[in-house]
């Protein structure tokens, strides 16, 4: 039996670089940098990609309507997103990009050569409803009143000769394999959508575009007149990041990936076209796929048009990048979809941190600061079995909600004990006490690191000099 690998590779999906990251692309983002930082502490070698999806028409439209070149577009945009990852206290290991040549190209293509040695691509005339917005093919159902739903157009008629991959073939090992949690697909509501999908039974798909049709794209090999459609480009980054197709050290390492984190808008992506290329190319699946919902701003989708799109920088400007850490852990569900405001932000702010763990820290610190002179000599933490066991099934809102339900405790625990009565009546008694609540501040401190780590390290340093802090760790809004 082979020896498992001490290893964590964790991904987000490639965002297109169109615009700036929303809310949506924070959380994903925020909830893998959790989850492999929780893995890090587990002594875990981990590796954390995220990235762009740059071979899209929607990037050249939108770099036209900026009046740029779209090679310096996209430069940009991406400066913002690597900006956003910085402000949020993200630990990623490499940002891949798919216009790159020299990293993502190759295992594309090679990838694109596996799949016909298989007798999975084969070359047809296409006829079908082409969406703009998604840069993808519809059919009759998808469409609301001869319109897509999502962007209100109706679709392009396109007829064209493509290269088709044979999805159709992997219907049922794909259903034996989420059916037996070889593939692991979270929450079992998504798990039975994909499921649903498959009972339904899978078609080919267009894998190839005309070059004449597309402006920026990977070659496809052997036929310089067409261009790789987004399938083999796009979700081929998992592994070309990882040196597929140039050379394997990383690829032998850490694939197949531990999680794929993903919104529920792009799992027929994830669930179904990419463990069916993987079959096809004969590669390992990976282990699990972490499907969380939408974020909608009072229960409403996120628009322009009805002026409820919250910018994830505009919070961090006025709150902090722990602060938003913190609401996308706690108050946006890890598997369904969860809502914001800016007067629902300002209020967990205000009661969870202001008035939480900032002002605990800041009563115990004083405390301790004030009557045991040479600090405490702090105890070896051990992970509780409910925070680790929420970690093992990769919620992140369960463990985070686990740490604040220990910080209230702790504070209930103040409020009974009156520490700062019993100091009068017995000083030795209070001073035993004092120990007990800067031991258990310190746990509190350790369990945060994932979730909270700029803070996690505030407090630790705070206890360790035995020193209330000098600023609040959470200022009053």
């Amino acid at each position: 039996m082979a020896k498992e690998k001490n290893t964590f590779y964790i991904t987000t999906p490639i965002f297109y670089p169109n615009a700036e990251l929303h809310m949506g692309g924070a959380y994903t983002t925020t909830l893998c940098d959790i989850l492999a930082r929780y893995n890090r502490a587990q002594g875990k070698e981990v590796y954390f990609l995220t990235g762009a999806d740059e071979n899209t028409e929607k990037v050249v439209r939108a770099a036209e309507s900026a009046g740029e070149e779209t090679g310096a577009y996209l430069n940009s945009i991406v400066a913002k997103f690597k900006d956003l990852f910085g402000l949020l206290n993200i630990e990623y290991d490499q940002f891949i990009r798919t216009s790159d040549k020299e990293n993502h190209w190759p295992g594309a293509k090679l990838v694109w050569r596996q799949l016909e040695e298989a007798g999975d691509i084969y070359k047809s005339s296409y006829n079908g409803l082409y969406c703009v917005g998604h840069e993808a093919f519809m059919t009759e159902k998808d469409l609301v009143d001869g319109k897509c739903p999502d962007h209100n157009e109706e679709p392009q008629v396109i007829e064209e000769e493509n290269y088709f991959f044979r999805l159709s073939k992997y219907t049922e090992v794909l259903k034996e394999k989420i059916e037996s949690d070889e593939l692991v697909i979270l929450p079992s509501e998504r798990k039975n959508e994909i499921l649903s999908l498959l009972n339904d039974g899978l078609e080919d798909i267009s894998f190839s575009r005309p070059k004449d049709k597309v402006t920026l794209g990977i070659p496809v090999p052997n036929d310089p007149e067409q261009v790789m459609y987004v399938w083999c480009d796009a979700l081929t980054n998992y592994i070309s990041a990882l040196g597929y197709g140039r050379e394997s050290q990383l690829f032998d390492k850490f694939w197949p990936a531990n999680v794929h984190v993903i919104g529920k808008d792009i799992l027929r992506f994830h669930a179904a076209i990419w463990p069916a290329m993987l079959l096809s190319a004969g590669l390992p699946l990976p282990k699990t796929i972490l499907v969380h919902g939408m974020i909608t701003s009072g229960g409403k989708k996120m628009s322009k048009t009805l002026g409820n799109v919250i910018d994830p920088t505009n919070l961090i400007d006025t709150h902090g990048g722990e602060a938003v850490r913190y609401f996308l852990a706690r108050h946006i569900s890890t598997f369904n979809d969860g809502d914001i405001t800016t007067e629902r932000f300002h209020d967990a702010y205000t009661a969870d941190l202001v008035n939480g763990i900032g002002n605990l820290t800041n009563r115990i610190l004083k405390m301790s600061e004030t009557h045991l002179t040479s600090g405490v000599v702090l105890d070896d933490v051990v992970y509780p079995e409910e925070y680790d066991s929420a970690f093992r099934e990769n919620n992140v809102q369960k463990a985070t909600e686990y740490v604040w339900k220990q910080i209230g405790d702790l504070d209930q625990k103040i409020q009974d004990t009156e520490p700062f009565k019993l100091v009068k009546e017995d000083v030795e008694k209070a001073k035993t006490l004092i120990e007990e609540l800067v031991q258990e501040l310190n746990v509190i401190a350790i369990l945060l690191v994932p979730i909270l780590p700029e803070t996690s390290e505030k407090i630790i340093a705070a206890i360790k000099e035995n020193k209330k802090p000098e600023e609040p760790l959470f200022p009053r809004k």
